[in-house]
């Protein structure tokens, strides 16, 4: 079996690719654990001043793997266990972060994508939280990284509409920093991380230290009522149905149970 994050790391540049193309990169128990070991290791090497996230195939990242989400839903386990700790290690990095985002970003995808430091995106690209459609109810404190990005007005299209948008459009909306064409993501992205890198180490860990700071002021709101409320829609049949029809290909038939 092929590693499900691969690492490469060049003059001051940390490549760490999700390495499951045939699944559109879906994060399953073994993305998760490779991402938090990853940057684990790379906070730890002096060799490194940036981080690159990136896909491999034609996506970034389509979020959850259904098929675990389903076989957990069906062992009555925690389907989404550990993907907020994880993103929020990703956005403690004491690195820098840019998402070379080359190819669809949708639910935990698009979060993983948030949770970087910076977004570059192909002109193709569309972002989507579509967890309305398959019964679920978005976790607190990734939905407040998205009322954080883009604010409270683009959020409620983006959580309760639930579909996707354009490259374009997320530009305008704050959640991308940059559009490029296809053709030029990789090349953008690797110039950014280039001039980044080429700054001094302890500005950069300083800076990102005080970004950190001066939003550490959300970590204190009480949210175990919306935890609550996470977990009865993750319990709940409609949730069950949503992944069973989305795997399906149909639609799902909802009953608010």
């Amino acid at each position: 079996m092929a590693d499900e994050i691969l690492c490469t790391i060049a003059d001051g540049i940390a490549s760490l690719t999700l390495n499951r193309p045939e699944k559109r990169n879906a994060m399953n128990t073994a993305v998760l654990d490779g991402l938090r070991r990853h940057f684990d290791e790379l906070d730890a090497n002096p060799d490194v001043r940036v981080v690159v996230v990136r896909g491999a195939g034609k996506a970034f990242c389509s979020g959850m793997d259904l098929d675990e989400m389903s076989r957990k839903q069906r062992e009555a386990a925690d389907p989404e266990t550990g993907v907020t700790a994880v993103l929020q290690r990703i956005e403690r990095s004491r690195h820098p972060t840019i998402a070379m985002v080359h190819g669809d970003a949708f639910a935990g995808g698009c979060e993983l994508a948030l949770h970087c430091d910076l977004r570059i995106a192909a002109d193709v690209v569309r972002f989507a939280m579509p967890l309305a459609r398959i019964g679920l109810v978005v976790p607190f404190p990734l939905g407040q990284k998205l009322v954080e990005i883009v604010g409270p007005s683009w959020a409620r299209e983006i959580l309760l509409v639930g579909r996707p948008i354009d490259a374009r459009r997320a530009l305008s909306m704050g959640m991308v920093h940059r559009v490029v064409p296809a053709e030029d993501v990789e090349a953008a992205t690797y110039e950014m991380a280039r001039t980044i890198a080429d700054n001094a180490p302890l500005s950069l860990a300083g800076m990102k230290a005080m970004i950190q700071r001066a939003v550490s002021g959300r970590e204190p709101i009480d949210h175990a009522d919306l935890d609550a409320e996470v977990t009865r829609a993750r319990k709940s049949a409609d949730a069950r149905e949503g992944v069973r029809a989305m795997l399906e290909k149909r639609r799902p038939l909802f009953t608010g149970a």
